[in-house]
């Protein structure tokens, strides 16, 4: 297993690009050797599904789901404070977007995945089923300001370029979320497959921190790459997104994200969104401190 190519996917975020740059274009001297795989990230928790990559992507609200193939390792993740998934709409006659407790049941909005965590954030926010219809993320805003759909929830790039389109905020999920429960947004992290030995498993963890502090070190070096797959090519919005999206914990999930994803999990079972055993299943857990 050592020997072999292990295929790994994440998305061609700047926050992804910018993690795994070093590792994946060779920068970090005996690293693990990688197949990369780039896609979206609804693709990318279809794929986990089906158990594709030794080490994928996902969501959080995923990975309910996954269990039985994956667990998630403690780096590389995407978790913070005021970085959640943003739900838009045209604004009215006074310039403003419908507020949220407006949204009926009947609402078409376009969202980018029935497994993101940003669709499951928005349910267990409105507490009403909804008209969804699944886009990929770069195509949600054109379809709000295009009249095609009646709100939409946008995730990655999108939250910085929406207000261009016409369009207005009716709820910020992460600030709904941090204000029910106190806690970090858990929005995406980095899965390997449980044929993956446990030694190897580790090593993995250890690169991608390497491969991060490399990023933040020579940023110079890894631009390039980050440039190269960005949707949004404009260079100050890829700066917010990596200093919005990549953080302390991407480096180290900590006690702290534990217990945000361990309340994701338990608020969507008690809500039936998710199946009730689910919990959260880390690399190296033995060692883990409680999340308390």
């Amino acid at each position: 297993m050592t020997d072999a190519a292990l295929s790994l996917a994440y998305s061609p975020c700047p926050n992804d690009t910018f993690i795994f740059a070093a590792w994946t274009n060779g920068l970090l001297p005996g690293a693990p050797r990688v197949e990369v795989v780039l896609d979206d990230v609804e693709a990318l928790n279809a794929a986990a599904r089906r158990g594709e990559h030794a080490l994928t992507k996902v969501s959080y609200g995923a990975i309910p789901y996954l269990t039985d193939r994956y667990r998630i390792l403690r780096s590389g993740g995407a978790l913070g404070r005021g970085c959640g998934p943003l739900l838009i709409a045209k604004p009215g006659p006074d310039g403003r977007a419908p507020g949220l407790e407006s949204i009926a049941p009947t609402a078409r909005i376009a969202i980018p995945g029935e497994l993101t965590t940003a669709y499951l954030l928005l349910r267990l926010a409105l507490k009403h089923p909804i008209d969804a219809v699944v886009m990929r993320f770069d195509t949600i805003v054109d379809a709000v300001a295009r009249g095609e759909v009646d709100a939409g929830l946008i995730i990655h790039e999108s939250r910085f370029t929406y207000q261009t389109s016409g369009l207005a905020q009716v709820v910020d999920l992460g600030e709904w979320w941090e204000g029910a429960t106190g806690r970090a947004i858990p929005l995406g992290a980095i899965l390997v497959r449980r044929d993956i030995d446990e030694s190897l498993a580790l090593r993995i963890d250890d690169t991608i921190r390497r491969s991060l502090a490399f990023a933040y070190a020579d940023g110079a070096s890894v631009a390039p790459y980050v440039r190269e797959h960005a949707f949004e090519m404009d260079e100050d919005v890829m700066r917010k997104h990596i200093a919005l999206y990549v953080n302390e914990y991407s480096r180290d999930v900590g006690p702290e994200g534990i217990a945000a994803i361990e309340t994701l999990f338990s608020l969507a079972a008690a809500a039936g969104l998710i199946p009730p055993q689910a919990a959260p299943d880390f690399v190296g857990a033995s060692a883990l401190p409680s999340a308390g």
